[in-house]
């Protein structure tokens, strides 16, 4: 997805569908994947390298290493990394299913300008 990678770690299949965990590499000057929400699930980041910064609400919050940050349900979000080097964030989401949903990301990614698909 071009500057962005997610790797999943545990999917629904391994968690009964209680959770799934991703980890999501973003490339120096990677912008967002847009606003958006989930009305039934929560988000979880965790900061693994770099200073990405994570939208929550209305506000970019700059997050360095090891910040923790929950996205309840419905919240708008979004995250990027604006910044000089790699980004990696952990992702808890709540209940499970989200790589359910990656076939039509990556899609949506290939179709945009300046995007290959991966």
């Amino acid at each position: 997805m071009g500057g962005l990678t997610a790797h999943f770690k545990a999917d629904e299949a391994e968690t009964d569908s209680r959770y799934s965990i991703s980890e999501w590499r973003l490339q120096a000057g990677q912008p967002g994947v847009g606003a958006h929400s989930h009305d039934q699930n929560d988000e979880l980041f965790y900061i693994l390298e770099g200073t990405p910064e994570i939208l929550a609400g209305e506000n970019w919050i700059a997050c360095p290493r090891d910040t923790f940050i929950r996205i309840p349900a419905g919240m708008t979000h979004d995250f990027r990394n604006l910044g000089d080097a790699p980004a990696r964030l952990l992702n808890l989401f709540i209940p499970g299913g989200f790589e359910r949903n990656m076939p039509a990301i990556v899609d949506w990614f290939a179709a945009q300008d300046g995007h290959d698909k991966a």
